[in-house]
């Protein structure tokens, strides 16, 4: 359907800002596993979803208008327009990355090796029909505590052959042969998970050196803005549902840091392109880091209102809510019992069934970013976690530190 034919009927607000929500974040995986495998295939299916969440946006929008009825409904049914303004932006975000691929833009290979080590490999595996996963659920595969995997999204094609997305599968989701999963985790667990998944060895992209040393920079960059990006989106969601003006502030100076990130990485990139073979391969690299500065400038129009100390509708928050997974902002006691620890060796996932997404030391304020299991949490950090309410409430207890956000 062309977002131009889209005509007016009631839907619920709430029910298309949690797949807008959901959507957006599935795009910038999507986006960045195409760039990172060179799949059209993948870039193609960004596109698709781009052109659902324009039908989404267009349906948000008329019936917010259909609501608003006097100067105070306006006043707070705009930061409900910003939320889904900015899904959106990442949406088309997400489809600039993949048309560095559609478009064979050109993109130095040094990237494609970077990008698995931002801290976490990104791939997509096909259920075999014969793999020991078919037929059991998640919940009894148990791959994320055991393996550090998470399965982010399933597309299954439905009996009338039509594909559709699985985001954010629970517990119960069950696998079913000839699914395709987006897998998210360390090197070495989505090896494993990969070939029970397939039946086939995971090859990653052969390591390529860059050729000078402002390239290797710059690749660096990117890859640090990615991570800043994703984990503003996050934050940025968070601070909506609980109307957090300390996350709020946090996404802020994400924002501010992608910024000077994407400074740095132009200058870097500009020196680069003077003594490279090819300059011309480094305008996908441009493309990306211009796309993942929109993610992040998108992550603080989420977050704007609750800046603003304006108060969001309460659909905002009931979207946001939709999700099983909540957003805590913790500070570690000095006297706790994760002081002084790696998040491996206590083993803070499987003890919690949260996940750590960022530390923000208290010497110096340097983010963490994504931190992995030799990260060491010290007295006065600052931890940023997903997961559960019940797992955030042991985290809580763990690092000294029982504060809830309260809705």
């Amino acid at each position: 359907m062309d977002p131009q034919d889209v005509e007016y009927e009631p839907v619920s607000v709430k029910e298309v800002l949690a797949e807008m929500k959901d959507t957006a974040e599935l795009l910038i995986d999507l986006s960045y596993s195409a760039v990172l495998n060179g799949s059209d295939e993948i870039a193609r299916e960004v596109l698709e979803l781009e052109g659902r969440m324009d039908i989404l946006q267009l349906q948000g929008r008329m019936s917010l208008l259909m609501s608003a009825r006097s100067p105070e409904d306006a006043e707070q049914l705009a930061p409900v327009l910003g939320v889904m303004g900015a899904a959106e932006k990442i949406s088309n975000a997400a489809g600039d990355i993949a048309k560095i691929v559609i478009e064979d833009i050109g993109m130095p290979d040094a990237i494609r090796t970077a990008l698995p080590e931002a801290v976490e490999v990104l791939v997509r595996a096909t259920v075999a029909p014969d793999s020991s996963y078919v037929g059991r659920t998640l919940r009894d595969i148990n791959m994320e505590t055991e393996m550090g995997v998470r399965v982010i999204a399933i597309r299954r094609e439905s009996v009338t052959g039509k594909r559709r997305w699985l985001m954010n599968p629970g517990p119960d989701s069950e696998l079913q042969a000839d699914d395709s999963l987006l897998l998210r985790g360390p090197l070495d667990g989505i090896s494993g998970v990969f070939e029970d998944v397939t039946g086939d060895a995971y090859e990653p992209p052969e390591a390529v050196e860059p050729p000078i040393e402002d390239l290797e920079r710059a690749v660096d960059s990117i890859i640090l803005m990615k991570d800043m990006s994703e984990l503003a989106v996050d934050l940025a969601y968070g601070a909506v549902l609980f109307d957090s003006e300390g996350v709020a502030e946090e996404v802020h100076e994400l924002e501010a840091e992608v910024d000077a990130l994407k400074s740095r990485f132009e200058a870097w990139t500009l020196r680069a392109a003077s003594r490279v073979e090819d300059p011309v391969r480094l305008r996908g690299l441009v493309h990306l880091a211009s796309a993942t500065e929109v993610i992040s400038d998108a992550a603080l129009e989420i977050s704007e209102g609750v800046l603003r100390g304006i108060d969001a509708h309460p659909v905002v928050a009931a979207a946001v809510e939709e999700s099983d997974e909540v957003i805590v902002r913790l500070t570690v006691a000095t006297d706790a019992p994760l002081a002084g620890t790696t998040l491996g060796e206590e083993m803070v996932k499987t003890q919690t069934g949260m996940r750590v997404i960022a530390v923000r030391r208290a010497s110096g304020g340097e983010w963490v970013v994504q931190p992995g299991p030799t990260t060491e949490l010290r007295g006065g950090d600052v931890i940023i976690a997903k997961g559960t309410r019940a797992g955030a409430e042991r985290l809580g207890e763990l690092v000294g530190d029982e504060q809830e956000f309260e809705t």
